[in-house]
């Protein structure tokens, strides 16, 4: 069994939810959010800023910690369990470009029931729930957007 950590994030500007369409070949298609590999001495945070902004294109920044997420699947090798740490992040405008190296063809930002439909993985779903009723409470207390809360 390989054990591999990676780290992302759910990205909101203006109360929208950025999300990636992806398509391998045909093979593995569906609406994710933007996630990716631990590189070595990477932080967890520095990983989560590096892969949305490669992703996506967008420049976030980290509001908080959400959580972690787990998974496995099966390779032609081995059996992969993986862990993904994910973070709360505000953008800061609607642009957003995929990554058409890692087979993304569309992204966008969508209103958190539209965002939530799409998503394909239901741990991502799981995430997606808690972080965003982490903005909306702190929306609620005009903490969201304080420059000084991050």
């Amino acid at each position: 069994m390989i054990e591999a950590t990676s780290c992302g994030g759910v990205v909101i500007f203006r109360g929208k939810i950025l999300v990636l369409y992806k398509n391998y070949k045909n093979k593995y298609e569906g609406w994710v959010l933007p996630k990716g590999t631990v590189e070595e001495g990477e932080e967890y945070k520095e990983t989560a800023l590096r892969e949305v902004s490669e992703e996506t294109g967008v420049k976030a920044n980290i509001i908080k910690y959400i959580g972690k997420s787990q998974y496995s699947f099966s390779t032609a090798e081995d059996i992969v369990e993986k862990d993904v740490h994910w973070y709360l992040m505000m953008a800061d405008s609607y642009y957003s470009k995929p990554q058409r190296e890692e087979y993304f063809i569309d992204s966008g930002y969508y209103k958190f029931h539209e965002a939530y439909h799409l998503l394909k993985f239901a741990n991502e779903k799981q995430i997606l729930e808690k972080a965003y009723n982490e903005y909306l409470e702190l929306k609620k207390n005009n903490l969201w957007g304080n420059k000084k809360y991050f």
